[in-house]
């Protein structure tokens, strides 16, 4: 598929029809994941990936049994995988304290950083797995874990100074049941709108 496809069919998958991904599917699109730029080469990204069974878990924690039956999207639920991107601090300031970075200041800690680029990073390889399952013939959908980060990294066993940045939901979608967001009527800004050409 051409690039241009994938970006104009990338859409946010909310209802799958539970069938497995294929193992090499799967491994297609975490490695594309791992693709994605990383300042410094730092490498800072862990995936989290749950299948099968192993997404109850996920579900029991952000979603609990009793709160599921005002839940607006239930076909989320039959997503057969979920990957966790998850961004390594540490990992940042460490490299950025290395001689041929050490001039920058970055590696004094987490806080000299104006723009936190293990969010950046880790951002980036979100967009390309959902490009990459767009390009394998999947559906996905990326959503955030706000109040439930905590609890899901206990549950998961993730580090405690590590960040999980969302999740994301990949399998094949149901359109029987497919519905776009609400968000998804909000019209797109045009280029002119957009783009600042020779400054804002």
């Amino acid at each position: 598929m051409e690039l241009t496809d994938a970006l104009r069919r990338r859409r946010m998958v909310r209802a799958f029809d539970g069938r497995p991904v294929p193992p090499d599917v799967l491994e297609r699109v975490l490695r594309a994941a791992m693709r994605a730029p990383s300042a410094g080469n730092t490498q800072g990204l862990d995936l989290v990936v749950l299948e099968g069974d192993d997404t109850a878990r996920y579900w029991d924690v952000s979603l609990p049994e009793a709160r599921r039956g005002a839940f607006a999207w239930p076909g989320l639920l039959r997503a057969p995988v979920l990957v966790i991107p998850v961004a390594d601090p540490a990992a940042y300031v460490a490299r950025y304290a290395e001689p041929d970075k050490a001039r920058t200041g970055l590696g004094e800690g987490a806080d000299r950083w104006g723009v936190p680029y293990w969010y950046v990073d880790a951002a980036f390889a979100a967009m390309v797995a959902l490009l990459s399952v767009v390009d394998e013939g999947l559906g996905a959908c990326f959503f955030g874990q706000f109040e439930h980060e905590g609890a899901l990294k206990e549950a998961l066993g993730i580090p405690v100074e590590r960040r999980p940045i969302g999740t994301i939901a990949l399998g094949w979608a149901d359109a029987e049941v497919e519905r776009p967001g609400g968000s998804s009527r909000r019209p797109r800004r045009t280029l002119d709108e957009v783009v600042h050409r020779g400054g804002w």
